[in-house]
């Protein structure tokens, strides 16, 4: 992303100071909203901007696999083996440890605990800084190892290292930008985390060709140019979100407060098992991904097409569900329990019906969506077989994920966690023994796969029946 797109976001942010009063009485009446007002029409103002600008950062990764697929199938197998990684960390920032910063500040607004919802700010910066720097080094220093692990060999494993050393070199900026974000979705504040998405994608929809095949004086990076347009991204997202914290128009400021181990314990009580659950997730997809190249590099390729679906979903139920966790969390923090809990049935309803929907549409046309990205017949048909066994039961998946989020915004995580786990052992380990073991071929992966989807929301859907998560507890102050 270039300056002048950086000085775009910023003027659509108006960084400007702003009187206390009314950012007072903006925040008065967004916490008025979700415990007054309208359920349906407060949880769609909350989701619609997260949805829609998530789609569009969506869009861009789709639009990269058409890119790069021009670059051949040993260049498109090489993204799909650094994809489940490089989505294992923006769903720990956005989902995992985002969830828990998301929590904490919810249930401190709702509690009238401002000066804690401010500190929360600094303290998952702190987070963001760590957690970043452990998956810099850690790729940098195994992704040679863990790629060829997962079937990659010449040409495709060079190409996976060429976009995974350039994308989690800026793994630091990545998780600050992913967890301010979170702390704002938490205080309410959808609309600004939404633009800095939104103007992002729009750049970097024409900046990632640029970068991958040359343009002008742009050299031609190939399959790390895809990488690079990402990272220049959240690098001017990071200057232009720290900037706005520092406004005081965003309802939280960014302090120099002292540390506490109870803030960090708050966010960390939700996010070390969402965080778990969300390399639960993307490991199933890795392990997945390796027994899958038991059947060859054509084999990689379709099902890195295929679970591109499985990945657009993810944003559109992450945008409803993080709006259910901030209504959940403000409402639990105020004390309404039974309001908190009707509004976890209502984002449950309205995300399992639109995912059924999806999933049954493109498994009566799984050729559609695999014909975006090749023309290879055998790459094709791979991802046609994972997709019309699998996409029918997106209706599950939904239902799991927004009852996950909703026991999150109250402050718990062990049934979210206990179902995941049951799914990754179902999915991943079952369908390693299905292929290594009874040379199961793709249909029987995919039926596995299916199944663990099953499975997984019922599980999670005991917290909704569960006393001890729709309880309130006074949370701890600091002395």
């Amino acid at each position: 992303m270039s300056e002048a797109a950086g000085e775009t976001i910023a003027n659509l942010v108006e960084i400007t100071p702003v009187s206390e009063s009314r950012v007072a009485d903006r925040k008065a009446q967004a916490r008025a909203a979700i415990l007054n007002g309208p359920i349906m029409a407060t949880l769609t103002r909350l989701a619609l901007p997260t949805i829609a600008v998530l789609l569009a950062q969506t869009a861009v990764g789709v639009a990269e696999t058409y890119y790069v697929g021009y670059l051949g199938t040993d260049a498109l197998a090489g993204v799909a083996l650094v994809f489940p990684v490089y989505m294992l960390m923006i769903t720990m920032s956005n989902g995992g440890l985002g969830s828990g910063v998301a929590s904490s500040v919810a249930r401190a607004i709702g509690a009238r605990r401002q000066h804690d919802a401010d500190a929360l700010v600094l303290h998952a910066i702190v987070l963001a800084a760590v957690v970043g720097a452990a998956f810099t080094v850690g790729l940098l220093w195994g992704g040679p190892a863990l790629y060829a692990a997962l079937g990659g060999n010449g040409a495709s494993l060079t190409a996976a290292l060429a976009y995974s050393d350039t994308v989690f070199g800026g793994a630091v900026a990545i998780w600050i930008v992913n967890l301010v974000a979170a702390a704002l979705r938490g205080s309410g504040n959808v609309k600004i985390p939404a633009l800095v998405t939104l103007v992002g994608a729009l750049v970097m929809i024409p900046a990632s060709p640029a970068l991958i095949f040359g343009f002008g004086p742009i050299p031609r990076l190939g399959v790390a140019g895809a990488g690079l347009a990402f990272v220049l991204y959240y690098a001017c997202a990071l200057v232009v979100l720290l900037r706005y914290m520092n406004s005081g128009r965003s309802g939280l400021k960014l302090r120099w407060v002292r540390l506490e181990w109870r803030l960090f314990a708050d966010i960390l009580k939700v996010g070390i098992p969402t965080a778990l659950n969300t390399v639960q997730t993307n490991l199933t997809v890795i392990l997945v991904t390796g027994a899958v190249g038991r059947f060859g590099v054509d084999a990689i390729a379709g099902y890195g097409i295929a679970s591109r679906l499985d990945y657009v979903m993810i944003p559109i139920l992450f945008g409803l569900s993080s709006a259910v966790l901030t209504m959940v969390g403000i409402a639990m923090g105020a004390g309404q329990t039974a309001r908190a809990r009707k509004m976890a049935w209502v984002g449950t309803y309205i995300g399992a019906g639109f995912a059924e929907i999806v999933g049954l549409g493109i498994a009566l046309a799984p050729a559609l969506w695999a014909g975006m990205f090749t023309t290879q017949a055998a790459v094709s048909d791979f991802a046609t077989t994972y997709l019309a066994i699998v996409a029918p039961t997106y209706g599950f998946m939904a239902t799991g994920f927004v009852f996950a989020f909703a026991a999150q915004g109250a402050g718990h995580a062990f049934w979210p966690f206990l179902a995941y786990t049951i799914r990754t052992l179902l999915a991943a380990g079952g369908g390693i023994v299905a292929v290594h073991v009874f040379h199961a071929g793709m249909t029987g992966l995919s039926m596995i796969v299916a199944a663990s989807y099953v499975i997984f929301a019922p599980i999670c859907g005991v917290a909704m029946l569960s006393k001890t998560v729709w309880q309130v507890r006074p949370p701890k102050i600091a002395s």
